[in-house]
């Protein structure tokens, strides 16, 4: 039986995480958006790619869920992108509505999915999924971790001038300002990160990496990333259709895992066929334990504020 992913949102995260989930051959895929003509156009132009790249799924373009029947993931990447000076907090409440309605039709859809949200703020969007899904906290996970501790791998590969693949890190805690790289675990191939540079250099890649999207905001000043956002959901993806079992940094609920209940917190997780198949809780020295309910307090603050207004 063929895999299918439906992806909600048509913009720059969404057509490219579907673009490489086809190259990647890894299941059909159904792209949904709201706006008239554009799901269906750049589902056919990727269609059209596939002679010339080589790969050989069935890509489709809606404005509607009809076709996204009993999809093995759905991808929600809709919403309101950030400008210069703006926050992910700031869209918050536009954007609660945006996935709330995606959510609703999708899991009516595709009643077993395993969902995968990408749209900011992305701790508190999680809850959102959860609470109207109804899902196991299994199968609501969001990308956050992954895209962030990427950053980090490239600002150490990039200032210590090694190889992308040697570098090992991990950054934990909500998706914001707050987020929690994990010095203390970061290697180049086994070597630990403070034995290659000094602490005011680690300083300020942990300071990059947690402005990391806001940079590329400040570039482009009318949207924001999408090439590593793309790319890490699809990592994701992969890892959950091929029952890979990969361990990665997601945004899940946690149920007193690190002390913290009812919120979605990155954490390191095995990713497999069922969704999150594990949560494995690292022991944090008394700094990084603080540190993360620092960001956890950040995400319980916006939820407060959805409750507050449903």
């Amino acid at each position: 039986m063929r895999r299918k992913v439906t992806v909600v949102g048509a913009g720059n995260v969404g057509a490219n995480t579907a673009q490489k989930i086809a190259q990647k051959e890894l299941a059909d895929v159904v792209l949904v958006d709201v706006v008239e003509g554009v799901p269906q156009g750049k589902g056919l132009d990727m269609l059209e790619s596939a002679p010339v790249e080589g790969y050989d799924v069935r890509i489709a373009g809606s404005n509607g869920y009809e076709e996204t029947a009993d999809s093995d993931i759905v991808v929600i990447t809709a919403g309101f992108p950030r400008k210069p000076g703006m926050s992910r907090d700031d869209l918050l409440l536009a954007n609660y509505e945006v996935v709330k309605s995606a959510t609703e039709q999708a899991v009516r859809k595709s009643p077993n999915a395993i969902l995968i949200l990408v749209t900011n703020p992305l701790d508190a969007m999680c809850w959102t999924a959860l609470k109207v899904s109804g899902f196991p906290r299994e199968r609501v996970i969001g990308m956050a971790g992954v895209l962030d501790t990427a950053r980090f791998r490239t600002f150490i590969a990039e200032e210590l001038d090694v190889s992308f693949e040697n570098v090992t890190a991990m950054v934990l805690g909500g998706h914001g300002d707050t987020m929690v790289p994990l010095v203390r675990f970061t290697n180049i191939s086994g070597i630990p990160l403070s034995e290659l540079t000094d602490q005011a250099t680690i300083d300020r890649m942990v300071q990059r990496t947690r402005d990391g999207g806001a940079e590329i905001v400040k570039y482009l000043k009318t949207g924001s990333a999408y090439y590593a956002p793309a790319a890490s959901t699809v990592e994701m993806v992969e890892s959950i259709l091929k029952d890979k079992k990969k361990v990665l940094p997601c945004a899940v609920y946690l149920g007193g895992e690190y002390g913290i209940r009812e919120l979605f917190v990155g954490v390191p997780v095995k990713l497999g066929s069922k969704g999150v198949e594990k949560i494995y809780e690292i022991k944090l020295d008394q700094q990084e334990r603080a540190a993360l309910q620092k960001s956890a307090d950040a995400v319980r603050e916006l939820v407060e504020v959805i409750k507050s207004r449903i």
